[in-house]
This record gives C-alpha cells, sequence and structure tokens, in this order.
C-alpha cells in the first residue's frame, strides 16, 4: 500500500475512536515530519495493534535520555474541567539525570518534599514553580531521581482554550498571541494547559484530566537536533551537555541552535520536519 495511503488508513482506525479528535494539523506538512521508517517498528507506537490511544506504562519505563527523545512527535492531551480536550505535539524537551547531574533538582540523590515525584515510577509528573509564579512540568523516567521536561509543544486542538488560558496568566491588556506563541516554552505551555502544582505526581498513565497519545509519522534521528540545556547556569561539565532535544524546523521550538543545526547540515543530515 502506499505511504500516503496507508497513514490515511490509520488515522481513519485511530479516529474512528471518539477519545481522538480529528486534526487539521496531521494535514500540515509541517505538523508531521517524514521519520525513519525504524522509528516506527517500536512497540511503544505500535497503536493499530494495540487498539489504544494512550501511550501506557511501558513506554515511559526508558532511559533518561532515551525518553527525552522518544516524547518528540508524541501527543500531550489535557482535559479541561469543561470537558473540553487540548492537544499538542511535544516538539522540544530536556533530560536530567538524576544525582550525577549538577543541573538537576535531585542531584547528589537528595530527594524532598518538592522533588519527591522525580523518584515515583516512570510516567509519574513532576511539577515545580519557579520565580514564585509560573511552572514547569516533567516526567519521571527510569533512573533514580531522573525525569524529563517538556519544553515546547505544537498546538493541534483547543487553540482558543490555550489563548484563554494564557491570557487570563498574563498581567494587563496584550495581544492575541499567535500559534507559535501559545506552548513555545515550558511555562508558556503549562500556561496554555491549565498545568499548575496541583498535577505534580500525578499518573500519565492513569489520571483523566492529562495523557499522553502516540503521535504518528515519528521523527527519525536525523530530524532530531541535540543541544545543551537552557537557563541552567554555571554547572561545570553539565553545562555544556548536548542533553536538550528538539525537532529541527519546527517553528514551534522556543530556542534554536543555528549553529548545531549548520553542522548537522554540513554533515548532510537533511531534515524532514
Amino acid at each position: 500500500m502506499p505511504r500516503k495511503r496507508k497513514l490515511l488508513a490509520q488515522l481513519s482506525a485511530l479516529q474512528s475512536n471518539s477519545s481522538f479528535p480529528h486534526f487539521d494539523a496531521l494535514e500540515n506538512g509541517n505538523a508531521m515530519p517524514d521519520g525513519d521508517s525504524s522509528s516506527k517498528s517500536s512497540k511503544y507506537f505500535a497503536v493499530e495493534e494495540r487498539n489504544s490511544s494512550q501511550l501506557e506504562a511501558d513506554f515511559f519505563n526508558q532511559p533518561c535520555v532515551s525518553l527525552a527523545k522518544s516524547f518528540l512527535g508524541q501527543i500531550l492531551v489535557r482535559k479541561l474541567p469543561d470537558g473540553r480536550e487540548l492537544w499538542g505535539r511535544i516538539v522540544e524537551t530536556e533530560a536530567y539525570l538524576g544525582g550525577e547531574d549538577e543541573a538537576s533538582h535531585s542531584k547528589g540523590g537528595k530527594q524532598t518534599q518538592r522533588n519527591a515525584a522525580m523518584f515515583m515510577k516512570p510516567g509519574t509528573l513532576y511539577v515545580y514553580q519557579i520565580y514564585g509564579i509560573y511552572f514547569c512540568v516533567n516526567v519521571s523516567s527510569q533512573g533514580e531521581g531522573a525525569a524529563v521536561l517538556l519544553r515546547s509543544l505544537e498546538p493541534l486542538q483547543g487553540l482558543e482554550a490555550m489563548r484563554e488560558l494564557r491570557h487570563a496568566s498574563r498581567k494587563g491588556p496584550a495581544k492575541p498571541l499567535k500559534d507559535w506563541q501559545l506552548c513555545n516554552g515550558p511555562s508558556k505551555l503549562c500556561q496554555a494547559f491549565g498545568i499548575d502544582k496541583t498535577f505534580d505526581q500525578r499518573d500519565l498513565t492513569q489520571d483523566a484530566a492529562i495523557w499522553m497519545a502516540p503521535g504518528h509519522d515519528l521523527p527519525g534521528e536525523q530530524d532530531v537536533v541535540a543541544t545543551t540545556r537552557i537557563g541552567i547556569g554555571s554547572r561545570g561539565e553539565w553545562t555544556q551537555k548536548p542533553l536538550r532535544f528538539y525537532l529541527r524546523g519546527n517553528k514551534f521550538v522556543s530556542v534554536v541552535d543555528k549553529k548545531m543545526e549548520r553542522e548537522m547540515a554540513a554533515a548532510g543530515h537533511s531534515s524532514g520536519s
């Protein structure tokens, strides 16, 4: 079966499930990078075989760096109290490796009331506050105290609700936000999805208000930029480690590393996103 017809058949089967919305963005070339077919052979993404629209526990039970990369292209879903659903494609993540990682909240293996979720089973949300105002959301992985920060999303459904939530968190009159501005940063995506401290320690595989759905046409290695993390200050060698991952060419990414992208292009890695 030709690739396009096969994809349409898969989407049709998935969309017959009422919990899976129809994405206009799926027909947008920028929304769906041409991934390496090998990335779709993983058991984690065999959606039609599992007949499920939700990623399960086995998916999250990966080493931190592997999970951070695997998140790219997956869909974060948030069901609001009024029943509306918000859907966003994950396009940027950061890995925090636990005790050895000087930039991690769990460095030295120290467990506190604040970071307890980082030590819970893979797939547990860790939500913390910065500047006493904004929230950031992480997902625990394999490894003691290891977790993945969700940095940016590409909005797919519920954009007007996202604008309402972002507007409610902004002070004074402000210009309407463009689509690419809604979730292009860790605190922005929390605002747009209504994620606050009450989501800390929730289980993505069990919660009725937030979960992840499988993405389609997942990116291959040539589509993923690995570069340094943002805003971690001076943490010695950890400041320079390539533990931030994003989809190359995607306009919803918060910060682009042009130097790294040029190096990838020079090495012959063409982007499919």
